[in-house]
């Protein structure tokens, strides 16, 4: 039962908060841990005993059912708070950098004057509305979700709160037009060529291949397209797996075909090209169809890089500028370059626009190859599209569903015919397969891969 205080003017009720005191070793002992207030909100007293003691009756019923937050937890400094989550918090390298980024930046500034258990449903609404106003969509979007889990680890992880300030509910007020996508232009499989013409004059052979791969596996660039090796690629893998087991299964799996292993994506980490594990943990099979596995095998005899698409330099692809050096070329042209004397430059013919490409990046050929599984007559089942893309399948269809290797036949058939229909059959223009090196590389691991750190693998 709570305890009434009254000395002077001024009404105390004291309760049991659920915790005991500690002793010096930190583990708890018999005496309890009593909390206390002197009005229901700060700078507010009570008007009488009975008042005091029904919110001390209230306290005590929040701690028989588990709705409790220790009045000290509350007051926990936000700034404080912000960065214990942080460091808390499990994330992948980017996730982390980000977070941090918006923390120090934009959240930890404004709110380091609150608490915790001071901020308030209008307090946040506040503060919502100057950083929409102030940033853009993406960003004010990124800003919102972190201190929404911010919140949510405060009410639900670690009790500091009773509930959250950040409220969702239908819309009320005044009416914003609703935030429509960006229409995507119709991508012909001629457009698709295009670009990959226009990177073989960019970037050689290996430009040839590398829009070809995106548009037929459906690989997430840039970061699984850079951090795909040589072990994993379809000329050497299974047998290069590292891990045995899963080579000799996959081995057994897919025998007679052709297969590529999705085992890493790269990326900066401390100014550092890393590897990692891709994106949510998407790690995968991804069937090839014949001619882009021969792409392939000539690709990897004409080098020794230990990447499958290396630089023009030869180097690690991640440390080039991309957009600027390699995409932007390949989507939007470039005049001819002449031999120059004074200039060590790639000669190369005047490269025209893809139109239905612009100002499109190259993830667009990841969503082109969904459109392309998605086409009538494909006949390809929801759970192989979706485990193909690197995605989950929701409901009791992604719990009971299971790709067979009867879906992955058909979806190889199906590209094969999609490319013997449209380049094949119409004669569109194929560059020459390169000279291969004296001696080409096998499916090891190049001395210079073992220096790079590895992420999550598995």
């Amino acid at each position: 039962m709570p305890y009434v205080e009254v000395r002077g003017s001024s009404i105390r009720v004291k309760w049991w908060g659920g915790e005991y005191i500690l002793d010096a070793d930190g583990r708890p002992t018999r005496k309890k841990k009593y909390e206390s207030a002197s009005g229901p909100s700060a700078g507010v007293p009570f008007e009488d005993e009975g008042e005091a003691h029904d919110f001390g009756l209230d306290r005590e019923h929040e701690v028989r059912h588990g709705k409790h937050t220790p009045r000290a937890g509350g007051r926990t400094p936000m700034g404080e708070y912000c960065w214990t989550w942080h460091e808390a918090a499990d994330l992948r390298p980017n996730s982390e950098r980000r977070y941090k980024s918006m923390l120090k930046t934009v959240i930890v500034p404004y709110w380091a004057r609150w608490t915790v258990g001071e901020i308030t449903a209008v307090d946040y609404d506040v503060w919502k509305r100057q950083i929409k106003a102030q940033y853009s969509d993406n960003y004010s979007s990124n800003l919102l979700s972190l201190f929404k889990m911010l919140m949510d680890d405060a009410v639900i992880k670690y009790k500091l709160r009773g509930e959250s300030p950040v409220i969702e509910q239908r819309r009320r007020g005044r009416y914003s037009k609703r935030q429509i996508r960006r229409i995507k232009q119709e991508l012909p499989f001629a457009a698709v060529h295009q670009l990959a013409v226009n990177a073989y004059h960019v970037w050689g052979f290996t430009g040839w291949a590398y829009i070809w791969t995106i548009a037929f596996t459906g690989m997430r660039p840039p970061g699984e397209m850079v951090g795909l090796q040589r072990r994993f690629a379809s000329p050497n893998w299974p047998a290069a797996d590292p891990v045995a087991a899963r080579g000799r299964e996959a081995a057994k799996r897919y025998k007679g075909m052709h297969a590529l292993r999705v085992q890493h994506q790269s990326y900066y980490v401390d100014h550092v090209p890393t590897l990692a594990g891709p994106k949510y943990d998407s790690y995968r099979t991804l069937v090839m169809p014949p001619f882009l596995h021969e792409i392939h095998e000539a690709l990897l005899a004409s080098h020794a890089s230990p990447w499958v698409f290396p630089a023009m330099t030869g180097g690690h692809l991640l440390t080039t500028e991309f957009t600027q050096n390699y995409w932007r070329p390949i989507r939007d042209g470039a005049k001819e370059r002449k031999p120059r004397p004074q200039y060590m430059r790639h000669v190369r013919p005047e490269i025209p626009a893809v139109p239905e490409m612009a100002g499109q990046d190259v993830y667009r050929l990841r969503h082109w190859h969904r459109e392309l599984l998605d086409e009538p007559g494909a006949d390809i089942s929801t759970v192989a599209k979706e485990a193909r893309m690197g995605h989950e399948v929701a409901g009791m269809e992604g719990v009971y569903s299971k790709v067979t290797i009867g879906m992955e036949m058909r979806i190889v058939e199906y590209l094969q015919a999609v490319w013997e229909k449209h380049v094949v059959a119409r004669g569109l223009w194929t560059p020459p397969f390169p000279t291969p090196l004296p001696s080409a590389p096998d499916g090891g691991v190049p001395p210079q891969f073992s220096e790079l750190p590895v992420l999550g693998e598995l």
